[in-house]
């Protein structure tokens, strides 16, 4: 059974950094999109950042361009999220999310919470 566990999370002021991992278990698979997902409250799932685990590709929403840097660990059983220079607007509750055939994202993680303060 594949599991997804988030860590990483916590307070921080704005300007600051957090690094959020996202634990991989029970995939065989030799490829699959991970992607990290963030919710506010009162706002829509928005996907942020995005990797494939054979070639490395990755894809940053707009939002979060320049700013966060995804990357593999671990060969390939950690996914890693690297936020800098938060922004209060950045507050949300994170989680990662596999796609074992790059596009149905069928394995979610529970979340982990991140707030910035101003």
């Amino acid at each position: 059974e594949v599991q997804l566990v988030e860590s990483g999370g916590g307070l921080v002021q704005a300007g600051g950094s957090l690094r959020l991992s996202c634990t991989i278990s029970g995939f065989t698979g030799d490829d699959a999109s991970i992607c990290w997902f963030r919710q506010a409250p009162g706002k829509e799932r928005e996907g942020i950042s995005c990797i494939t685990l054979r070639h490395n590709r990755a894809f940053y929403a707009d939002s979060v361009k320049g700013r966060f840097t995804i990357s593999i660990e671990n060969r390939g059983n950690k996914v890693g999220l690297q936020m800098d220079s938060l922004k209060p607007e950045d507050t949300a509750v994170y989680r990662c999310a596999m796609a074992p055939n790059l596009y149905d994202y069928t394995y979610w993680g529970q979340g982990t919470q991140v707030t910035v303060s101003s």
